[in-house]
């Protein structure tokens, strides 16, 4: 049954952006696919011959969805592509099928995918979180093969760094988490700077941080909605060189500096809390999902750019805490599946009336930001309520029930 379902939401899913206004496919045919074909062709590679907005590795994908264009074009390989990586991943999570946690686990990823819309599919994002579920599941077992996804993951879009920071702070083998990390890193710097691509090799950040706010960030709601009241001096535009709709207004350029550093103030704060936790004895089964989904939710919370895919984000730590502990999840997971339900709403349905600030929209993605603040709080204070050593202890039994494979933990 998961694996029928499996099929059809990916069908259904890879069809509906054929489907839907405004483009949601918009990304892998205007800039995936002409980037891959310039690095196959000659034409300069992107991260090695000029700067980019994504990590070197971002590239790998995209080229291998040229090898699968030949069916019926990039698009469609990109979506072969893409349901083939979570094919992978979901064979992980699903194992056997003797698992009851890992069967609503799968649940969960299949009604979020379905939820969120192609928008979940045609992005690198999609991708990367396919490689967070797998890594994150085999952390405990499997820690450098984990730890080797993960880092994988953050050559391409750089927040799979927040699941790895949570697994340095949660686990005992954290030794190697770090030396999974520094090998991907150690082989991927040294083939950028091998291939004479050392001046753009860390060029991402750059481009990251000196972007404007982006219409969708929960940051941009107050811009957004001098907008929508026709306030002069506040408007939504469309930025040529990131390729987003951004939004201005007064004062918008001190908003712009200050975001960069709240985000890394939030993220420092909930990991210095995870430490504190990690310190006291707190197992890694009761603290890095709730530590995870708090450092992914503070990335997408205090973030200038907030890219409707950014959603996909939060699937590996929820999924996480379905299988360990499904009863304290629920509400996690449930909170996501409304969350992807107005995500695609907003994007790509209402988009077009969005662009025009009208209220209904705008509402729409108010209250989805405002649920995203919801859950950053939720996972903060369970987080500064999971148990020391004696309480994590006392309720291990419990926890093992539910994890049929071998842990080291």
């Amino acid at each position: 049954m998961l694996w029928v379902a499996f099929v059809l939401v990916h069908a259904g899913v890879a069809l509906l952006g054929f489907l839907m206004p405004n483009e949601p496919m918009g990304d892998v045919y205007r800039v995936y696919e002409p980037w891959s074909h310039a690095a196959l062709s000659g034409g300069g590679i992107v991260g090695i011959t000029s700067p980019w907005v994504y990590p070197q590795l971002a590239l790998v994908p995209m080229v291998l969805a040229q090898g699968l264009g030949w069916i019926a074009g990039y698009t469609v390989g990109w979506a072969l592509l893409a349901t083939i990586v979570d094919a992978l991943a979901f064979a992980v999570l699903v194992g056997r099928g003797r698992s009851t946690g890992r069967a609503v686990g799968a649940w969960f990823w299949l009604g979020f995918l379905a939820a969120l819309g192609p928008v979940g599919m045609y992005r690198l994002d999609g991708v990367t979180a396919a490689l967070a579920v797998a890594g994150c599941l085999w952390l405990v077992g499997r820690p450098w093969l984990g730890s080797v996804l993960l880092s994988v993951a953050t050559w391409m879009k750089v927040w799979p760094a927040a699941l790895l920071a949570a697994a340095v702070i949660s686990m005992r083998r954290r030794g190697a988490v770090i030396g999974g990390a520094l090998i991907v890193t150690a082989l991927t710097l040294g083939v950028v700077y091998a291939a004479g691509g050392g001046a753009y090799a860390w060029g991402f950040v750059g481009q990251q941080t000196g972007r404007g706010l982006q219409l969708e960030a929960p940051v941009s709601a107050f811009y957004l909605w001098r907008a929508v009241a026709r306030i002069p001096g506040s408007y939504i535009y469309y930025d040529q060189n990131i390729i987003t709709f951004q939004v201005t207004g007064p004062n918008v350029d001190a908003v712009i500096a200050a975001m960069t550093p709240l985000l890394a103030l939030a993220v420092a704060g909930v990991a210095l809390i995870g430490g504190l936790k990690a310190a006291r004895g707190a197992s890694f089964l009761a603290l890095f999902p709730v530590l995870g989904l708090a450092l992914v939710t503070a990335f997408i919370v205090f973030n200038k750019v907030g890219s409707p895919q950014y959603l996909t984000w939060i699937v590996a730590p929820i999924l996480l805490g379905l299988v360990l502990e499904r009863r304290r999840w629920w509400g996690m997971a449930a909170l996501a599946l409304a969350m992807a339900l107005l995500t695609q709403a907003v994007y790509p349905l209402l988009y077009g009336q969005l662009l025009l600030a009208d209220a209904f929209p705008a509402m729409l993605l108010t209250l989805r930001n405002a649920l995203l603040l919801a859950m950053f709080a939720w996972s903060v204070v369970r987080l500064a309520r999971v148990p020391g050593r004696r309480r994590a202890g006392m309720a291990a039994p419990a926890v093992r029930r539910v994890m049929p494979e071998r842990t080291s933990e």
